[in-house]
C-alpha cells in the first residue's frame, strides 16, 4: 500500500510561518483524516506536541520517508468555518500567487475586538429547591443584602450587574458564596453592533423622517412570475435532491433577480443553512439590504470595508456563534465565518469588483465556487450582462444558464434607447456636453416632476486621445488596445509596451480636432445647474461618498423624491431601482470603450445595459439618450437594444482572433521595485526562464511599463502570457515561484501573479 503524507500550517498566528510541515498519516487514520481537520503533531527537536491544520493530502513524500514524523492524532470537533477558511487560504495561495500570510489575513476574521468595558449580568442558575433553602436560610441568618438580591431575581432573570450592585447596595463580598454554591453566575454579555440600526439613524436623522423604504414594516412576499418561479423551482427541487451545482441566472434588467435570489434564501434557511450574498459595490447596500431585512428581519447582516475594525468583528462574531443566517457585502463578506453555509449568490457577477487588486489577487467567482464545493453549498451567478467567461461556462455545459427575459412588474417594459451621434452635433454647432436631444427630454421630465439620471462613464479609465471630427481613437498596431496619453505627451500600450508621441492631426482624417477626452461629474453638474437653474441636483461619485454613510444619504433622498436630477458614475446605474426615473442620459459613452483593456467592448456593453436598465422600471415608460462618437460600435448598437446574445457573438469573435480569455487564458505578472535598474533586470531573467521553459503554444508579451510605470516612488513591470489551458499557466507560475525562492537577487521586487486581470496593472 502506498503511503499517505499530510502537508500542516503549524502556527497560522505567527508570521514567520509560511510553509507547510510534512507529516506521516498513520494506517489508523486513514479513510478519516480530511483537509481542514486540526490535527495533534510532534513539532521542532523536542517534538512537542503542537496543533496544525491539515492543508493537503498527498500520496508523494517532499522528503526522506524515514525522517518524516507521524501525525499523532485529529482534535475533536475541529472541522470549523476556521478550518474551512484556512483551507481556502492555501488554495488562494497556490492559485493565486501569495504569502500564505497575505492569504490568511485575506480570509480570517480580525483577531483584535475593539476594547470597551465588559457588561456583566447576574443570572439564577440554582435549581428552585435550592432557592428555597437559600432564602430560608438568609432570613434565619439576618443575610438582608442576599434577600434583596433574592428578591430582585425572582421579579427579573437576569438583572443588570452594575443596577443590581448599585440599587441594592451590594458587595462583591455577598456574590462570591452564592457563586460558589452554584445558585447565581455573574456572566459577560456579549453584545454586538448591528449595522442595521446605525444605517437607519444615517437615514431617518433626528428628526425621525422615515427613509423611502420603512424599516419598521415587513413587506409582502411578492408574487413570482412563471419565468421566475421556474428558476427558483429548479435550483431548490435540485438543491432538495442532493445536487450542489453552478447557475448563472441570466435575466435583463429589471427581471426581478432579486426575488429569485429570496425565494431560494427562504428554501435554505428553513434548511437551517445560512447564506452568504455578494453584492458588487457599498453603493448596493442600501437597497438590497433593505429588502432583505423587511423580508428576513434581524436574521441578516451587513459587511463591508467601510465599517470601523470593531464593527467588522462585531459581525463576524454574529456569523460564527449562528446569531445571523444571512450575510450581505461586497468581495470580502464571501469569507463570513459561516458553519452551515448552503448557497452562495454573486449578484452582478460580471463587475470588476469581484476581482481583488491585493495579494493574493482572486476572483471572488472563482474563489466563492471553491468555497461552496468545501461546504457542499451551491453557487449562483446572477447578471443582465454577464461576463464573456460565466457565459461561455454556461454555452459549453460547466454552468446551468437560467434565463429571465421578461421584466418582473407587468406594468414595466424595457425603455426606448436612442443613439445621438456627437460628430453632428459639432457640426451643428453644439459644443455642449449635453446633445439636443437629451436637452429636451431632460426639460419634458423636469414639467413633469419626473427624475432623471445622468451618468458619466469616467471612474477608472486613462486619458485617450481621439478625434472630434470623426470620433477615431488612437490605438496600438498590435493589441487593438487605445494608447493611454502620459503627462510627458508620450501615447503607450501597456500591453506590449508600443509607445509614439502625441500626433498634431488625426493619423484617420488628418482633422486638427485631436485632443485628450475627458470629463468628470462635477464638471457635468455645473453644466446642469446652469442649463436647469429650476432642477434640484444631487451629485453621487467618489467626493460626495467618502463620509460614512454618504451612499445611503444620497440615495434615499433621490429615492424620496427630494432631486429631480442624479449626476454620478458607475455607482448610479447597478442594481438601484428608482420608480420615478424615466430618463436616463449616458453623457460620454465612448470613454470606457477606449480604455487600454482587451476587455473594454465588453465592459462598455455592461455598462450601458446598466444604465439603460435604471429607466421605466415603475408603471411609467422610460427612455435613455445615449451620446457617442461612436454610434455605430456593436457595443453601443446592441447595449441599446439590451440584446446580450447579438453582443456575445461579436465579441467572442474579436476574442477568438485575438486569443484573449475565454477563448485563451491569460496570466498577468505584475513586478514591482524601488530600483529601476534592478527591476528591468529582474522582469528580464524572469522573462528568460519562461522563454527557457520551452512551453509549446505559450505566447509572451513584455517585459513592459506597467500602465502606471511608477507609484509611490515604486517602479513597476509586467508580462502576460497566453496559452489555452489554465493548468499549463499553473504549472509555470509554480515553476517561476521555485526560480524566484532559490536566486537571492529578487529580495527587494515584489510580485503578483493575476489570472486573466480584469483591468491594466
Amino acid at each position: 500500500m502506498t503511503g499517505l503524507y499530510a502537508n500542516v500550517i503549524i502556527d497560522i498566528s505567527h508570521e514567520s510561518v509560511d510553509k507547510t510541515f510534512q507529516y506521516r498519516v498513520p494506517e489508523k487514520l486513514r479513510g478519516t483524516l480530511k483537509v481542514g481537520q486540526q490535527v495533534y503533531i510532534p513539532f521542532g527537536a523536542g517534538s512537542r506536541r503542537r496543533k496544525g491544520y491539515v492543508v493537503e493530502l498527498t500520496d508523494e513524500p517532499e522528503y526522506d520517508v524515514a525522517k518524516l514524523k507521524e501525525i499523532e492524532g485529529i482534535v475533536e470537533h475541529s472541522v470549523t468555518a476556521q478550518s474551512q477558511l484556512i483551507w481556502l487560504a492555501w488554495w488562494m495561495k497556490e492559485r493565486y500567487g501569495s504569502t500564505m500570510n497575505q492569504a490568511l489575513k485575506t480570509v480570517l476574521p480580525v483577531k483584535q475586538k475593539i476594547k470597551e468595558a465588559p457588561k456583566r449580568q447576574i443570572r439564577l442558575i440554582g435549581e428552585k429547591e435550592a432557592f428555597r433553602e437559600a432564602v430560608d436560610l438568609a432570613e434565619r441568618r439576618g443575610y438582608k443584602a442576599r434577600l434583596r438580591l433574592f428578591c430582585l431575581l425572582k421579579e427579573k432573570n437576569p438583572v443588570p450587574y452594575d443596577q443590581a450592585m448599585n440599587r441594592l447596595n451590594l458587595t462583591p463580598a455577598v456574590l462570591k458564596p452564592l457563586e460558589e454554591a452554584g445558585l447565581i453566575r455573574v456572566e459577560i454579555v456579549e453584545k454586538y453592533r448591528n449595522p442595521l440600526l446605525e444605517m437607519k439613524r444615517l437615514l431617518t436623522g433626528e428628526t425621525g423622517r422615515a427613509s423611502a423604504m420603512d424599516f419598521s414594516e415587513s413587506s409582502p412576499i411578492p408574487v413570482l412570475n412563471e419565468e421566475q418561479q421556474a428558476a427558483a423551482y429548479r435550483i431548490c427541487r435540485e438543491y432538495d435532491r442532493g445536487i450542489r451545482a453552478t447557475y448563472l441566472l441570466h435575466g435583463i434588467t429589471g427581471s426581478g433577480k432579486t426575488e429569485v435570489y429570496m425565494e431560494l434564501i427562504r428554501h435554505v434557511v428553513e434548511k437551517k443553512k445560512q447564506v452568504i450574498l455578494l453584492i458588487p459595490e457599498i453603493s448596493l447596500t442600501w437597497q438590497t439590504v433593505m429588502r432583505f431585512y423587511k423580508r428576513f428581519g434581524n436574521r441578516v447582516s451587513l459587511l463591508h470595508s467601510r465599517m470601523s475594525p470593531g464593527e467588522r468583528y462585531d459581525q463576524y462574531e454574529r456569523a460564527r456563534t449562528g446569531d445571523i443566517d444571512i450575510m450581505i457585502g461586497p468581495r470580502s463578506a464571501l469569507f463570513a465565518p459561516f458553519e452551515r453555509l448552503g448557497l452562495i449568490i454573486i449578484d452582478e457577477e460580471h463587475e470588476n469588483a469581484y476581482q481583488s487588486e491585493l495579494s493574493p489577487r482572486y476572483d471572488a467567482r472563482e474563489t466563492a465556487k471553491e468555497r461552496a464545493r468545501i461546504n457542499q453549498a451551491s453557487l449562483i451567478l446572477g447578471s443582465a450582462t454577464p461576463s464573456l467567461e460565466s457565459y461561455t461556462k454556461a454555452v459549453l455545459g460547466e454552468y446551468i444558464l437560467l434565463k429571465l427575459t421578461r421584466r418582473a412588474k407587468a406594468s414595466a417594459a424595457l425603455p426606448q434607447a436612442e443613439i445621438v451621434d456627437l460628430r453632428e452635433e459639432l457640426k451643428a454647432g453644439n459644443r455642449s456636453i449635453f446633445s439636443r436631444r437629451l436637452k429636451e427630454l431632460m426639460e419634458d421630465r423636469l414639467k413633469k416632476g419626473e427624475q432623471t439620471m445622468l451618468f458619466i462613464n469616467r471612474r477608472g479609465y486613462a486619458n485617450f486621445v481621439s478625434c472630434r471630427s470623426c470620433g477615431e481613437a488612437i490605438r496600438c498596431p498590435h493589441c487593438d488596445v487605445t494608447l493611454t496619453l502620459h503627462k510627458d505627451g508620450r501615447l503607450m500600450c501597456h500591453y506590449c509596451g508600443h509607445t509614439v508621441m502625441q500626433p498634431k492631426l488625426c493619423p484617420s482624417c488628418g482633422s486638427a480636432y485631436i485632443a485628450p477626452f475627458g470629463t468628470g461629474t462635477q464638471k457635468i453638474e455645473e453644466m446642469a445647474v446652469k442649463m436647469f437653474p429650476q432642477a434640484r441636483i444631487l451629485r453621487m461619485d467618489l467626493d460626495t461618498t467618502s463620509k460614512k454613510g454618504g451612499h445611503q444619504e444620497i440615495l434615499s433622498a433621490f429615492a424620496r423624491g427630494e432631486a429631480d436630477i442624479l449626476i454620478g458614475t458607475q455607482m448610479i446605474v447597478k442594481g438601484h431601482d428608482f420608480p420615478d426615473v424615466t430618463l436616463v442620459g449616458i453623457v460620454a459613452a465612448d470613454i470606457s470603450l477606449y480604455a487600454s483593456d482587451y476587455r473594454a467592448a465588453e465592459r462598455t456593453f455592461q455598462l450601458l445595459t446598466q444604465a439603460v436598465g435604471r429607466a421605466g422600471r415603475g408603471s411609467k415608460a422610460g427612455e435613455a439618450v445615449i451620446q457617442t462618437y461612436m454610434p455605430e460600435h456593436y457595443s453601443i448598437q446592441t447595449a441599446a437594444k439590451q440584446d446580450y446574445d447579438a453582443f456575445y457573438e461579436q465579441e467572442i469573435l474579436y476574442r477568438e482572433l485575438m486569443g484573449y480569455p475565454p477563448v485563451d487564458e491569460m496570466l498577468g505578472i505584475y513586478l514591482s521595485g524601488k530600483d529601476l535598474e534592478k527591476l528591468e533586470s529582474c522582469a528580464e531573467q524572469l522573462a528568460e526562464w519562461i522563454r527557457n521553459a520551452h512551453v509549446e503554444g505559450l505566447c509572451l508579451i513584455g517585459p513592459a511599463d506597467a500602465a502606471l510605470a511608477r507609484k509611490n516612488d515604486s517602479y513597476r513591470k509586467v508580462i502576460y502570457m497566453k496559452h489555452e489551458k489554465k493548468i499549463i499557466l499553473l504549472k509555470i507560475k509554480k515553476l517561476l515561484e521555485q526560480q524566484i525562492a532559490g536566486t537571492d537577487n529578487w529580495n527587494d521586487i515584489f510580485i503578483q501573479f493575476d489570472y486573466n486581470p480584469l483591468q491594466a496593472y
